[in-house]
C-alpha cells in the first residue's frame, strides 16, 4: 500500500514581535517537512531560519537526484534519515559561515524540527526547542525533547514541568543551528500507519498552549486547516509572545494507487 501525506502549514507573527523569524517548508514530493525558528539581532534570525530551510530542501533534493549512493553517516539508519542528517549539517555550516562573514549577522542561529516520510517510515531530526508531536490512537505524544535550559532542569529533577512552563528562562535554548561550526542532531526513526497525524511547531505554540489543549484541538471535528487555525488562535489568546508556526501532516493510504495496481493485475490475468 502506498501512502501520501496531506498537509497544512501556517505561520503567524503573534502579538509581541515586530517581524516573523520563523520559516517552514513542506515539500510533499520529497516527503520533507521542516520548521525553523530563527534567533539573532535585527533581522538575523529571519535570515538564519530562511537560510537553513533553503539549504535543507536543496540538499535533500540534490541527494535524491544523485546517481551515486550517498555514503551513510550511520549504517544503522536508513538512507533517507542519513540524507536528512547531512542536510541539517549543511544548513548549520551555511548559517555559521554567514554569521562570521557578515558582521550584521554575527551570533545568529535557528532551531530546526524536521521529518521525512519515506514509505512506511518517518525520519525525525531536530535541534533546539521546535517540536514534533504524533497523534495516534487518541493520544498526542512528543517525538522530540527540547534542547533548552528548562528541559535540562526538568530532566535532572530540579524543576517540574509546570514550573518550566512558567519559568522566565523557558526561551533559553542550549543547542541551535549556526552557533558553532558543528552541531549535535537528535535523530529517530519510527514506523507510520494510516491515520497518524504529525504536528511540527515552533515554541510560539507550545509556550502558551499545553499538551491537553493541543490534543483537544487535534481530535475535534474539522479539516487540517481548521485545526491549524485553531492552534494559532489559542497561542495568540495565550498572549502571542512569539511567532507561531504550525504544520500538520497526516498519513493516508493512497487508494488511487492501490486501485490502479488491482486493475492492472486483473488486466494481466485476463491477458495471460
Amino acid at each position: 500500500m502506498a501512502v501520501f501525506a496531506p498537509h497544512v502549514a501556517k505561520s503567524d507573527i503573534g502579538r509581541r514581535r515586530p517581524h516573523n523569524e520563523d520559516c517552514f517548508a513542506a515539500e510533499a514530493s520529497l516527503g520533507l517537512y521542516v520548521v525553523c525558528d530563527g534567533m539573532g539581532g535585527g533581522n538575523a534570525g529571519e535570515v538564519a531560519s530562511r537560510m537553513a530551510i533553503e539549504t535543507i530542501v536543496a540538499h535533500v533534493r540534490s541527494s535524491g537526484e544523485a546517481t551515486e549512493k550517498t555514503v551513510p553517516d550511520d549504517p544503522n539508519l536508513t538512507r533517507p534519515t542519513n540524507i536528512l542528517i547531512q542536510a541539517i549539517r549543511a544548513a548549520n555550516a551555511a548559517v555559521y559561515r554567514a554569521s562570521w562573514e557578515q558582521p550584521k549577522y554575527a551570533g545568529m542561529g535557528t532551531t530546526v524540527a524536521a521529518v521525512r516520510l519515506a514509505g512506511h517510515s518517518l525520519s525525525i531530526a531536530h535541534v533546539g526547542d521546535s517540536r514534533v508531536y504524533l497523534l495516534r490512537d487518541g493520544d498526542v505524544q512528543p517525538l522530540t525533547v527540547d534542547h533548552s535550559w528548562v528541559a535540562e532542569q526538568v530532566a535532572q529533577g530540579y524543576m517540574t514541568e509546570q514550573e518550566a512552563e512558567c519559568s522566565p528562562r523557558r526561551n533559553i535554548v542550549t543547542r541551535a543551528l549556526g552557533v558553532e561550526s558543528t552541531v549535535d542532531i537528535d535523530v529517530a526513526e519510527i514506523p507510520v500507519f494510516e491515520g497518524d497525524l504529525f504536528l511540527l511547531c515552533s515554541d510560539g505554540l507550545t509556550r502558551g498552549v499545553c499538551r491537553g489543549d493541543i490534543l483537544r484541538t487535534l481530535t475535534q471535528d474539522g479539516d487540517l486547516e481548521t485545526k491549524t487555525d485553531r492552534l494559532i488562535a489559542l497561542a495568540n489568546e495565550a498572549g502571542g509572545d512569539d511567532n507561531i508556526t504550525v504544520m500538520l501532516v497526516t498519513v493516508k493510504a493512497d487508494t488511487a494507487v492501490g486501485l490502479w495496481q488491482r486493475l492492472r493485475h486483473r488486466w494481466y490475468l485476463k491477458a495471460s
